[in-house]
């Protein structure tokens, strides 16, 4: 039989240039083999598969339970060897999968086939999958060591040495055979190069702990995420040690001070999410695997109430920090590390905040938002460890906070947009207490003596008038007798100040009961007292005076925002101009206006990058650091802030904590373009020019620059207070921006196209019909024509109170362009003419997005 076997392999082997595979007899295989192979060719085709194909190893286990995930499906067979998997190779191509996970090879040695034979079998199957599923991605596991101190399989346990030799040439193949070779033979030894006795109990196969060693290591390959678990925001120092924490066997978390108490059932409730029962006492049990959390100094440079300590070896994880706050911060980062729920990479984590104001602002006064989609707001805000929730009530549009002494102020009558609808004393003290089970801050904005339109309704007059002053003097004493918290923000923005003692009387009303009041800048006469926080660029937080506090939210206007701008923007700003917090400057809030109405309360988060700008305020804000200025342009240069690295782990965040949340963001910064210009179309946008011209070879064309994103801003409507790509624009101009796009197969696939995504504070113009936008601009994909949506309203003039539907790319249907396999041309034309907008409503943004939207 043996003979017969080698034959067929060298009958494989001397075909594989041709990527034919050998035929062989059923007789050839046992009588198990049929059976599952029967069985798996009877199961129905889905797609989306993750398959595990390989031998009694891959057999043994239930993968799809392991990793909770119903497209794992289960191809391995006891006693199979490589040329088993050929031989049933078809029924695992023709299902074409999504993955394919497979480990051969520890039977043919066994049979005393060659490591070359094998390995050549191996690549052969490789091949074949290439040609006849070239879409799918290939993951080659190395085959584990073996051991034979239980003195069973000696044909196997003789054979470690032929073993590391397979490994070899399969991690050496991987790049020209276009796999990627997953190394678990490493892990998998003990000293001697033997399977650890902890994972196996007959030296070939293994136990359970072995398993989820197995599902550690792959983890990140089965989930598209990265080998390490991705920290939002970075910690300030990490050391990765070759360790890891048995996740799985711990059962107690341990605490030796009873103030740690709610922290540690915090702990305990997250891992009862992830079936991990723990008890929570004063002390370990004897050898046994532990979390323990302590309050005790930390080494830090700042903000040390926030900051931790976190240590993860292979036998306890030791969190320690000098207050509450810093337990709670150190568990978020926790709570990521422990994203397989099997082990913990071994670590050893110093961190802190640098700045101590860390927010995100709502407003609610325009549109309204349930408490409950508030509240999924501030438990993201708690998991990326900002502090803050500004909370926006009142507005010109309504007046949504409930005050006993002045019902009329929340009676629908006098509200614009959904009548009736406000916050009671009892949800606003359920959002306070919310809040601070997760040491978040809750900020609340009573909006005066401006955007108080909805107050002059209800209340028929003016704030700054004597009897509006006592009616709002009447609300703080009301609101600040109600709910006990430490900060009033008064707005005082945007409005002319007729009464010049309006603001001196709140302030110092306000400092009597004890509270720190905080007022928009540019904004009220305020006094030295007041915390300023900044909406527009002012210089006077560069001044030497340090008597006065400021919070940045210039250009961090969610609404504002292009969706793949957003993150982009963030995580190039230096807060405050600063590199770190201070006395004076103490940090950053993220705001969310949406001034236009809404269709449904969640295009708030559709329509905004809400949850990945908060990740990437969220990084900023912690780590420090950024550049000086404000771009919209994805730096490649930049040698300390790499925008590639941080958007990996953002999509690993989103893959992982945002399923069935908006999270519109893709992946871009793979998006390389190279621009050809300018070419002056002389007010007419529609002039053509060579790059759209039939027969023009771009590839024989010098472009003048190159850029990365996909969206590209070539000039910003704030320029040039915010960078966009051309160093320096010009009216009447025309660019092409050229790239390709890579297709495994051929097939239609989704795109996000738009030359500008509305901003959704402005009454802005719909595009026009038949037409991406006003100003001409076009794309081609493999020199054919990319039609424009067909807008449902198409020339609509610009009006808040008609909520958008379709006129961002983010929230319309994508694009659907069939792409050939191979590279595909992409060919964009973006001209302009006046920078001036028709009004302040329709500024001219000039922009385009391109970019290919994965199947989730």
């Amino acid at each position: 039989m043996l003979r017969f076997l080698f034959c067929f392999l060298l009958i494989g082997n001397t075909a594989w240039a041709q990527t034919q595979l050998p035929v062989f007899p059923d007789s050839l295989f046992s009588t198990y083999y049929h059976q599952r192979v029967s069985l798996f060719r009877s199961l129905p085709y889905t797609e989306r598969d993750i398959i595990f194909a390989g031998n009694s190893i891959t057999d043994g286990n239930e993968w799809s339970e392991l990793f909770g995930n119903i497209h794992i499906k289960n191809r391995g067979i006891s006693g199979d060897i490589s040329a088993g998997v050929i031989h049933r190779l078809d029924e695992i191509t023709n299902r074409k999968p999504e993955k394919i996970f497979l480990m051969i090879g520890v039977n043919d040695l066994s049979k005393n086939i060659s490591p070359d034979s094998i390995v050549k079998n191996i690549l052969l199957i490789t091949t074949y999958l290439r040609q006849h599923t070239p879409a799918t991605r290939l993951y080659i596991q190395s085959i584990l060591p073996v051991s034979d101190v239980y003195h069973k399989f000696s044909g196997h346990t003789g054979k470690g040495k032929e073993i590391k030799q397979v490994n070899a040439h399969l991690r050496d193949s991987a790049r020209n055979h276009r796999y990627s070779y997953i190394d678990l033979y490493t892990h998998f030894c003990d000293d001697q190069e033997k399977l650890k006795k902890v994972y196996s109990n007959d030296g070939l196969h293994l136990t359970a702990d072995g398993y989820l060693l197995w599902k550690h290591l792959i983890y990140g390959y089965v989930n598209d995420l990265g080998q390490k678990p991705a920290l939002i925001p970075e910690p300030q120092s990490i050391e990765w040690k070759n360790t890891a924490f048995p996740l799985s066997h711990c059962k107690r978390i341990v605490i030796t001070d009873k103030s740690l108490q709610k922290e540690a059932e915090h702990l305990k409730i997250f891992l009862q999410g992830k079936g991990i029962a723990v008890d929570i006492d004063e002390r370990p049990q004897s050898d046994k695997p532990y979390i323990k959390l302590i309050l005790a100094p930390v080494s830090n440079p700042q903000n040390s109430n926030e900051a931790y300590e976190l240590q993860v070896d292979s036998n306890a994880v030791i969190l320690k920090a000098i207050t509450l706050h810093g337990i709670f911060n150190g568990l978020q980062t926790l709570k990521q590390l422990m994203r397989d729920a099997v082990m913990i990479d071994g670590c050893l984590i110093n961190d802190w905040p640098a700045f101590a104001w860390r927010g995100y602002m709502i407003d609610v006064g325009r549109n309204y938002m349930p408490v409950q989609l508030l509240k999924e707001q501030i438990e993201v805000m708690s998991n990326y460890k900002l502090n803050i929730f500004h909370f926006h009530p009142t507005e010109d549009i309504a007046w949504r906070i409930a005050v006993k002494q002045y019902p009329q102020l929340t009676a629908p009558e006098f509200m614009l947009r959904n009548k009736g609808m406000y916050y009671t004393e009892a949800e606003i003290k359920d959002l306070i207490a919310y809040c601070k089970e997760r040491h978040i801050t809750f900020v609340p904005e009573i909006d005066m003596p401006g955007h108080s339109a909805a107050f002059r309704r209800a209340m028929k007059t003016d704030m700054q008038s004597d009897s509006g002053i006592n009616i709002v003097k009447n609300i703080l004493k009301d609101f600040c007798a109600t709910y006990d918290l430490p900060f009033i923000h008064i707005g005082a923005d945007e409005v002319k100040i007729t009464n010049r003692n309006f603001i001196p009387q709140m302030e110092k009303l306000l400092d009597s009961m004890g509270k720190k009041v905080i007022g928009w800048q540019p904004g009220g006469n305020f006094s030295n007292r007041t915390i300023r926080q900044l909406w527009m660029e002012e210089k006077e937080h560069h001044t030497p005076n340090q008597t006065i506090q400021y919070i940045d939210s210039r250009h961090l206007y969610l609404n504002h925002m292009d969706p793949l701008e957003t993150p982009v923007t963030i995580f190039y700003r230096k807060i405050g101009d600063k590199v770190k917090g201070d006395k004076s400057m103490l940090g950053g809030t993220l705001c969310m206006w949406h001034d236009r109405s809404v269709a449904s309360w969640d295009d708030i988060l559709k329509m905004n990058s809400v949850y990945p700008g908060m990740l990437a305020f969220a990084e900023r804000c912690w780590q420090g650091g950024g550049v000086d200025g404000w771009t919209a342009v994805i730096d490649e240069k930049n040698t300390q802030l790499k925008y590639a690295q941080f958007e990996n782990r953002m999509i690993d965040h989103k893959r992982q904590y945002f399923a069935g949340k908006p999270f519109p963001y893709v992946r871009q910064s793979y998006m390389h373009w190279d621009f050809f210009g300018p070419y002056y179309n002389d007010g007419n946008p529609s002039k053509t020019f060579a790059p759209e011209r039939k027969n023009f070879e771009l590839s024989n064309t010098e472009p003048r620059f190159s850029g990365v994103g996909g969206t590209i801003v070539l000039r910003h409507w704030w320029a040039p207070l915010i960078k966009g790509i051309l160093d320096s624009a010009k009216e009447n101009t025309t660019w092409y921006a050229s790239a390709r796009v890579w297709s495994a197969v051929d097939g239609v696939k989704d795109f996000w196209i738009g030359f500008n995504n509305l901003s959704r504070s402005m009454a802005t113009d719909s595009p026009p019909a038949g037409a991406w936008d006003n100003r001409g601009s076009a794309i081609w994909v493999n020199e054919k024509p990319i039609p424009p949506p067909l807008w449902k309203r198409s020339g609509q003039k610009g009006n808040l109170e008609i909520p958008l539907i379709d006129e961002g790319y983010a929230y319309r249907s994508p694009t659907r362009i069939f792409l050939k396999q191979g590279w595909n041309s992409v060919l964009i034309k973006v001209p302009v003419g006046s920078f001036k907008g028709k009004d302040w409503q329709n500024p001219v943004k000039w922009m385009f997005t391109f970019v290919q939207v994965p199947t989730d």
